[in-house]
């Protein structure tokens, strides 16, 4: 009589591999809604770690499955191992997140200068949910922060502060930072409007026969519709631009003060970026800072060589 070996079939493997596809879907439903959507920060992170828990029990049984495919040779081996594939995006984010919060100091407000930081125009207001933080920034966050980025500091610009007003405006919004509130600057003068002035129109005739006028004569055109309105400066030596800006791939918020005071012939640029959620940056607040004042070096830079 034949004998044959029937093989068992591993339930924990086949649970796994589905329980990896729902830890996945919960992410990707995630990230987006964070990312372009009205999902905020405290609800993101919410379910990016329900998504890590799921695709934990997922991992867990994936390996019960290998297991057993090793020692008695049960089915499963496949969902076994579509289960690891699935698990890998939630628990990575999760697992290089926690490395962050480890590596990097607990802060959620920098400043180029942590003698005199920067004021805010506007202070920034967010519903924290479950990640509280503290309402202010001590001194000892300050000294944690010296030590954490000792190359954190403000940059000084050959020039006159309307000249570097100019580089901080473009470099911001190459950075992706939209001002929305300023100080020290008193306004805009209007657009000029075509035509001839008032006051160099005359009536009745004129002395020159209109025979001997020049047929060729320059006409001044008006100012383009997308130019930039003329700044003025209200003479305190002191520009305040304050906006906010989202990270590039998960879109987190952070706001972002630039203050430019002018001494004498130089103009020195601090930046200040504080987190919208949570009492934790993961470091990406000195790399907004540090990445805006390279670029805004390489800016005047260029102005320099021209």
């Amino acid at each position: 009589m034949t004998v044959r070996f029937v093989r068992p079939v591993s339930h924990a493997a086949y649970l796994s591999r589905y329980l990896g596809f729902a830890a996945l879907a919960l992410f990707l439903i995630a990230a987006p809604l964070h990312r372009f959507g009205p999902l905020t920060t405290p609800d993101f992170v919410s379910l990016t770690l329900i998504s890590a828990a799921i695709a934990s029990v997922a991992l867990l049984l994936a390996i019960i499955g290998l297991q057993r495919l090793w020692s008695v040779g049960a089915k499963g081996g496949l969902w076994s191992l579509s289960a690891l594939l699935l698990c890998a995006i939630p628990l990575g984010t999760i697992a290089f997140g926690a490395f962050l919060y480890w590596q990097k100091p607990q802060l959620y407000d920098v400043s180029t200068d942590i003698v005199d930081a920067p004021n805010w125009l506007s202070i920034p207001t967010a519903n924290q949910q479950w990640l509280p933080r503290p309402a202010i920034v001590s001194k000892a966050d300050r000294d944690v922060q010296a030590a954490a980025y000792p190359s954190l500091a403000g940059h000084r610009y050959e020039g006159a502060i309307d000249r570097v007003y100019t580089a901080a405006r473009k470099v911001a919004k190459a950075q992706r930072i939209r001002i929305a509130h300023t100080q020290g600057l008193i306004g805009s003068l209007p657009d000029v409007q075509p035509g001839m002035p008032r006051q160099d129109q005359t009536e009745g005739a004129t002395d020159t026969p209109i025979e001997e006028l020049p047929t060729n004569v320059p006409v001044p055109l008006a100012r383009p519709a997308d130019a930039p309105a003329p700044t003025f400066f209200d003479g305190s030596g002191v520009v305040m631009l304050q906006g906010e800006t989202r990270t590039l791939i998960w879109g987190l918020r952070f706001d972002v003060i630039i203050r430019l005071r002018e001494d004498t012939e130089t103009t020195l640029v601090d930046v200040r970026v504080a987190s919208r959620f949570g009492p934790h940056d993961l470091g990406m607040g000195a790399e907004i800072a540090e990445a805006y004042l390279d670029a805004l070096d390489a800016e005047m830079q260029g102005l320099n060589d021209n």
